[in-house]
């Protein structure tokens, strides 16, 4: 429990990985401010259980991480209300199909709004007061997509390369710090986004969860096997730790084998 009373803000965490992150840092004592889409009664019940369950203080911020105003308010109001933002994690993503010729301008916008200049605006937010107290821990979300690329998804696929590079901005200028700035980079982990693949799968083919499983990670893992978010998190919960503060600057896979393989 060494991240005991660390708080944790983590944007586009009221479902998915990010609500893992969530779980995995409060199960360590972090007090957590979540960020994100959804019902506001699901989120409600998400936050409450968050907090009583792990006997830590749990806050909800709607911003929008399309908006530098409304990043700027939920960074200000985070750090008013629990003291001090230690652990950010830049997980609120957004993806748009298409090949480039077709791809709407205000999607291409709105992707390069929440997947990279939201992390920028909170990552500059944040370091001022992980400075001051010679300690942080920064972890962007990237992809096996930071390094390779796919058709009809040059939103995320760019998005992501950036998000790399800012990570290795941001690790070689704090490097001197007891701040951190690493980044993971998952291959097919169980979402609701997958769900919906692998529900697709299922209808198109007939197939049963477990065969459209083992057929859609076939493509991209040799592991065959589908990722867990609670996988994801530990990772983060160890790049937080002490026996990370010597890793900065790094990208994570947790893939199954698919950065291996391809």
């Amino acid at each position: 429990m060494e991240l005991e009373g660390k708080n944790a803000l983590i944007t586009g965490s009221t479902q998915g990985i990010g609500a893992a992150f969530a779980e995995a840092l409060a199960a360590q004592g972090c007090n957590v401010t979540l960020n994100g889409l959804g019902n506001a009664t699901d989120i409600e019940k998400f936050r409450q259980r968050l907090a009583a369950h792990h006997k830590v203080n749990v806050g909800y911020s709607p911003a929008d991480m399309a908006n530098a105003a409304e990043i700027g308010r939920m960074m200000h109001e985070a750090e008013q209300t629990m003291g001090s933002i230690d652990i950010l994690i830049n997980n609120a993503v957004t993806r748009h199909i298409a090949p480039i010729e077709a791809f709407a301008v205000e999607k291409w916008d709105y992707a390069l709004a929440v997947n990279l200049s939201a992390a920028f605006h909170t990552i500059r937010l944040a370091l001022p007061g992980m400075k001051k107290r010679n300690w942080g821990r920064i972890i962007n979300m990237t992809s096996m997509l930071s390094s390779r690329a796919l058709p009809e998804k040059v939103d995320y696929v760019v998005t992501k390369h950036a998000l790399l590079g800012l990570t290795r901005t941001v690790a070689v200028e704090t490097a001197k710090t007891g701040i951190t700035c690493n980044s993971i980079s998952p291959g097919w982990v169980l979402t609701p986004h997958s769900e919906a693949q692998i529900a697709k799968q299922m209808k198109t083919t007939g197939q049963t969860r477990e065969a459209a499983v083992a057929e859609l990670a076939l493509v991209r893992q040799p592991s065959r096997r589908i990722i867990g978010a609670d996988k994801i998190a530990s990772m983060a919960v160890f790049l937080c730790s002490e026996a990370a503060s010597e890793i900065t600057g790094a990208a994570f896979p947790v893939d199954g084998g698919w950065s291996a393989g391809n």
